[in-house]
């Protein structure tokens, strides 16, 4: 997949400010400067020839849509906030072009708005992350999301053959999230608490499972079912105007929520920087082992190390959490030779590779390590 800007594997903007305050302190200098404002990508699911589900003779395009700019109005009224819509009306995009858009952005959240459906009368609302469908009902959500693929006119060439109605393609959609993943249940978990608090939603749950809209997305990303269109009493709710506005409400709420905990994380890590350390924190530091390596594959199944089996990559190795083995290139103590190491394995045809680091051979995120 081609590159969409020059620093998609760089840290993240809250990294950066990280090392920013704590190198150069907090001044009032400093505090002179205007934030960058916290960009939110907001994606109304379906669209255009895609309908999504039509429980009860709704139609899913329009309510997240609805949902979606109603959002986006309450967001707007926050200071130092940014809305990108993937879109406004009713027309179709393809799921990758919805990543891109994020990616473009230099995003700092993601949210896709979907309804969910069933051949029962089940209802509540649920959030999710990218990760391996834990059960078959995760696995059917994310089988009916990926479709949507289908209406696209490149969808072979764009996602690789990747086939939604396999449950092996879901390993590999895995990769670049897994460097986002706390970050996306922490953004999950607030606008899940705010459907049951605010609203006295049926708790679903925050959830993982394999939709490619977030795949592609280098930042924390949630996709929202906010209701399912199949239950009677629901769907009526969801399609209409107090329906939509309260959902909106309650995932705005959840934003800001998520938004101003990571400014405290900020303030926080600020506050217990030291200007300079302490010659027992040097002496402590000097023995911790700080390792980059690259992230080139995830697999249930084990593959030997052998550069041939890699596209001649040597120095592979690998690790097994759980049922998954992941598989690294390389290992570095610096974070530039490690994005040279990157390079390497994007031009051997692993395109969606990425950084990771390891403390004392224990995994860390790319955050800790360049604090």
């Amino acid at each position: 997949m081609k590159a969409y800007s020059k620093n998609k594997y760089a840290p993240s903007r809250f990294t950066y400010y990280l090392l920013l305050l704590a190198f150069i302190g907090y001044t009032p200098v400093f505090a002179n400067i205007p934030p960058k404002p916290f960009v939110v990508v907001i994606d109304a699911g379906h669209g255009g020839k895609d309908p999504g589900n039509r429980g009860n003779g709704y139609y899913e395009k329009k309510i997240a849509l609805n949902i979606a700019l109603e959002l986006g109005k309450r967001l707007a009224r926050e200071k130092n906030l940014k809305i990108i819509y993937t879109r406004k009306t009713d027309v179709f995009v393809d799921l990758i072009e919805r990543a891109n858009i994020a990616n473009r952005a230099d995003a700092d959240l993601f949210v896709s708005i979907h309804c969910d459906a069933h051949n029962s009368q089940a209802y509540g609302a649920g959030t999710f992350v990218l990760g391996l469908h834990a059960n078959q009902r995760n696995f059917e959500i994310a089988k009916k999301e990926n479709s949507v693929i289908f209406f696209e006119d490149n969808y072979e060439e764009n996602y690789a053959g990747f086939d939604p109605n396999n449950p092996e393609s879901v390993i590999g959609l895995t990769l670049m999230q897994e460097t986002y993943l706390d970050q996306s249940i922490a953004a999950a978990d607030a606008i899940q608490k705010r459907f049951v608090r605010n609203l006295n939603r049926k708790n679903r749950t925050v959830k993982q499972a394999g939709f490619i809209v977030l795949k592609y997305t280098y930042m924390p990303s949630v996709l929202v079912e906010t209701g399912f269109l199949t239950n009677r009493n629901e769907g009526a709710f969801l399609n209409s105007k107090k329906g939509q506005n309260d959902m909106a409400e309650a995932i705005a709420s959840a934003i800001i929520d998520y938004k101003n905990t990571l400014a405290q994380s900020v303030v926080d890590a600020v506050q217990t920087t030291p200007n300079a350390a302490p010659k027992s924190t040097l002496s402590t530091a000097a023995v911790t082992k700080l390792e980059f390596s690259v992230q080139i594959a995830a697999s249930q199944k084990s593959v030997g190390l052998e550069s041939f089996n890699w596209k001649g990559l040597k120095g592979v190795f690998n690790e097994k959490q759980g049922k998954i083995y992941r598989y690294y290139y390389g290992k570095t103590p610096t974070y530039e030779d490690a994005q040279r190491l990157l390079k390497i394995a994007k031009s051997k045809g692993y395109p969606s590779a990425f950084l990771v680091a390891f403390e004392n051979g224990k995994k860390i995120t790319l955050e800790q390590a360049l604090r």
